[in-house]
């Protein structure tokens, strides 16, 4: 994930007077943990070179990554927690993946998960996911997707509702603060303006604008 994926995404939000920043890692050949532990090292960093609050936003298995940050405590408290933080997760899969675990099951095909795939999507059973609960002190907000366009469909004929990867029951995270269906895809909500404004919605006041579930 080099970044270029978040390029619509990014051009939406710049215009509320965000300062961006990516964090590109390889799903292919780094473990959750070690991506993890390199993305909190930068995400101090700018901490440290500002007074402005640090929020982060994460979509699919990026999100998991943001999840693996606060469960393995490498986030300084006094930074990343209450308003000095917020965390938005886009179709994050944390309780596991039917599509992943589909995928795995194409034998040579399942190489397309990656180390931090196979980790984290292709776990053996439904709610396998590592982040099935948030109890730290950062608000989270979960954002999903209802409209079924994607491989992810095809590959697991999924029969509930899903942005056609990751199945809305999936991106469900106890403790969340807030948690919203938006009619898009898995990879059409990162091209959204309107999920571009429930970002900013709940970056600034902690809810989003619209109804959510």
């Amino acid at each position: 994930m080099t970044g270029v994926e978040s390029f619509f995404l990014r051009r939406n939000l710049a215009p509320d007077g965000w300062t961006l920043r990516v964090f590109p890692y390889s799903s292919l050949g780094e473990p959750v943990d070690a991506v993890a532990r390199r993305c909190a090292r930068y995400a101090r960093m700018l901490a440290l070179r500002t007074l402005a609050p640090v929020h982060l936003v994460g979509h699919s298995l990026g999100g998991i990554i943001v999840c693996r940050m606060f469960e393995l405590g490498l986030l300084a408290a006094d930074r990343f927690s209450g308003d000095f933080c917020r965390v938005v997760l886009l179709g994050s899969p944390v309780n596991g993946s039917q599509s992943g675990r589909a995928l795995a099951a194409l034998g040579p095909m399942g190489a397309l998960l990656g180390k931090a795939g196979r980790e984290v999507l292709a776990c053996d059973s439904p709610g396998g996911g590592r982040c099935r609960r948030w109890g730290h002190e950062a608000q989270v907000g979960v954002i999903a997707g209802n409209r079924p366009n994607g491989l992810g469909h095809l590959i697991a004929h999924m029969n509930e509702p899903s942005d056609g990867t990751v199945a809305v029951s999936e991106t469900l995270l106890d403790g969340a603060a807030a948690h919203c269906v938006l009619p898009v895809s898995h990879m059409g909500m990162l091209m959204s303006e309107e999920v571009a404004g429930c970002i900013t919605s709940f970056l600034d006041h902690g809810q989003f604008d619209v109804a959510t579930t």
